[in-house]
């Protein structure tokens, strides 16, 4: 887990501030947990058609983030299992 700052009254929680989502995702390859991702939605004023678009598209990110964490847990319960290599 990455280290998080402490953020004070007033400041923006990373999770809620979609630069800062887009800065890590450039920077470190982060993505964001679907459920940040909904609040950043959730706190942009959208037109109509706008808003439908975006709801189909966080689906499909909802839906590959989920395949790619069970993908990921099936990679390291096989490492976690596994012998170090001694040096």
């Amino acid at each position: 887990m990455p280290f998080e700052k402490s953020i004070s009254p007033g400041d923006a929680m990373y999770h809620y501030d979609p630069r800062t989502a887009l800065e890590e995702l450039q920077e470190d390859a982060l993505l964001p947990h679907p459920v940040h991702l909904r609040d950043m939605i959730l706190h942009i004023k959208l037109h109509p058609q706008e808003a439908q678009v975006l709801n189909q598209e966080f689906q499909d990110y909802l839906t590959r983030f989920g395949e790619i964490q069970r993908v990921a847990r099936g990679i390291l319960e096989k490492l976690v299992t596994g012998n170090p290599k001694s040096a």
